[in-house]
């Protein structure tokens, strides 16, 4: 008979998630930059809406955001089997509501795998690809808080006349 003995590993996982922040500051009429880690998006609204379409809008950020999502989930599993990316797209397209509140009603994504792909992969892909972050991120909402910041009102003050430099 021999002896068994169980062992137990306890591993310790830090329950503080990374903080990842980025920064939104108005830059005219309905254009905003948006500064991630250094990179800087602009958002617009179309002129039909007020905006002045110099950029994509938000709505269309957040479409292009699971597009792109879907992407780089494809693209890594095509580099783990050895196969290029070229020829890799991902064509999206989506619905507003017609209720309110405002919101995306629909989206529909196709990925158009590479020539490089066989038929037999391109269900494991799929698969994969429909894991991304962004869409597991809409099938499990996060808690979402939006507050605003408060500031000390400004002292109303009355205007200090300059000083006059002082004679020798």
């Amino acid at each position: 008979m021999t002896d068994t003995a169980s062992e137990t590993i306890t591993v310790r996982r830090s329950q503080e998630a990374e903080v990842h922040r980025l920064d939104v500051a108005h830059v005219n009429g309905d254009a905003y930059a948006v500064d991630i880690r250094g990179h800087l998006l602009m958002v617009d609204q179309p002129t039909d809406a007020g905006g002045t379409d110099t950029a994509p809008t938000p709505t269309e950020l957040f479409a292009a955001s699971l597009a792109t999502c879907v992407a780089f989930y494809a693209g890594r599993y095509l580099t783990r089997h050895g196969l290029p990316r070229d020829g890799l797209r991902v064509r999206t397209e989506f619905t507003m509501a017609t209720d309110r509140p405002a919101r995306i009603a629909s989206v529909r994504i196709v990925v158009v795998p590479p020539p490089a792909l066989s038929a037999q992969r391109h269900a494991a892909m799929l698969a994969v690809a429909s894991h991304c972050t962004v869409h597991n991120t809409l099938h499990q909402p996060p808690e979402i808080g939006i507050e605003l910041e408060r500031r000390e009102p400004m002292e109303r003050r009355e205007p200090v006349a300059p000083m006059m430099p002082m004679e020798p």
